[in-house]
């Protein structure tokens, strides 16, 4: 009977937070566990959702990994890292992040976030000390250093791959 009230409780709990927004498996067993909830409530818990479509890692990594490139112009670096802090697999990063850079490859998201941060000025005009600045922020962001320098140097001058303000 307390097992069924448990159980009744940390299913009540589990649905509110994926109410307010996906999950991955490992957030809600974390949250559970912060709950108070022993093992195996929580592992029952999961397994219902999981059985009823409410928690699914594959899905919950696509629209993350597209939030992340996508809206927060994130490189795969950076993607990889967050998905896996939440406990998503490197294999499924690696898959969720393919199909993604199928609609922006991390050289648009590079030229968006320049395009933003220069606001019309071109990167010809930037002094060396506001391109290294600019480097740091993009390799933050979790783009590779050697794209970005390539980027920014441009091919024979001509600036960022038509983001250089014109």
């Amino acid at each position: 009977m307390a097992d069924d009230l448990l159980l009744a409780k940390a299913e009540k709990k589990a649905y509110r937070l994926l109410a307010l927004r996906a999950h991955s498996e490992k957030e809600l067993h974390e949250k559970l566990r912060r709950g108070g909830f022993a093992e195996e409530v929580i592992s029952r818990v999961t397994q219902r959702c999981r059985e009823l479509g409410y928690l699914n890692d594959r899905n919950y990594a696509r629209q993350r990994v597209r939030e992340l490139a996508l809206h927060r112009l994130a490189g795969n670096r950076r993607i990889a890292v967050d998905l896996q802090e939440r406990g998503i697999s490197q294999e499924l990063s690696r898959e969720m992040i393919g199909e993604i850079r199928e609609e922006i490859s991390e050289e648009e998201a590079i030229g968006r976030l320049i395009q933003k941060r220069m606001k019309g000025t071109a990167v010809a005009a930037m002094d060396d000390r506001q391109r290294e600045k600019l480097a740091r922020s993009l390799t933050g962001k979790g783009f590779p250093a050697g794209l970005i320098f390539e980027l920014l140097k441009g091919r024979g001058g001509e600036g960022v791959h038509g983001f250089d303000g014109e």
